[in-house]
């Protein structure tokens, strides 16, 4: 595998690891229970930490590590998640219509790194995606479980 379909599959995981830094960061904006909000503020941290670290892998390899991550370049009517009903206003949200839209988000994330992990990728780069989908796969679970008991 040539390093421009590496970067091209750590660019795709970026994209992921943005769509659910931002959802989180929304959700736990717009949620009452504080013990949600403190998770979901978690795992936004937690996906601008992987962020960072594909970027650097992405940087590593020769390409452009910013390229996928610039907030500025997208629309200000994206939506951060991948969904094409757009959110209700947070003040509307109850919890269980947040916790679906993560587990939609989660669930998209895990098939995206699995995906990813099929590819021939080099070691380090293996390395860093199979640590970061173990997270992601932790994470998406929890909100099985949120979504459960919602």
């Amino acid at each position: 595998m040539n390093n421009n379909e590496v970067i091209s599959i750590l660019h795709n995981l970026i994209g992921a690891c943005k769509r659910g830094h931002d959802l989180f960061r929304t959700a736990a904006e717009s949620i009452q229970n504080s013990e949600f909000r403190r998770l979901f503020n978690i795992f936004s941290q937690q996906r601008a930490q992987f962020i960072t670290e594909l970027q650097a892998e992405v940087h590593r390899l020769g390409g452009d590590g910013a390229k996928m991550t610039d907030t500025t370049s997208l629309p200000s009517n994206t939506v951060p998640f991948r969904t094409s009903t757009p959110p209700k206003p947070a003040a509307l949200r109850d919890e269980a219509t947040v916790i679906t839209e993560l587990q939609r988000e989660e669930e998209a994330a895990v098939n995206d790194y699995q995906e990813a992990l099929k590819a021939d990728l080099p070691l380090d780069v293996q390395y860093v995606v199979k640590r970061q989908y173990m997270d992601i796969k932790d994470a998406y679970d929890r909100i099985r479980i949120l979504q459960r008991a919602a």
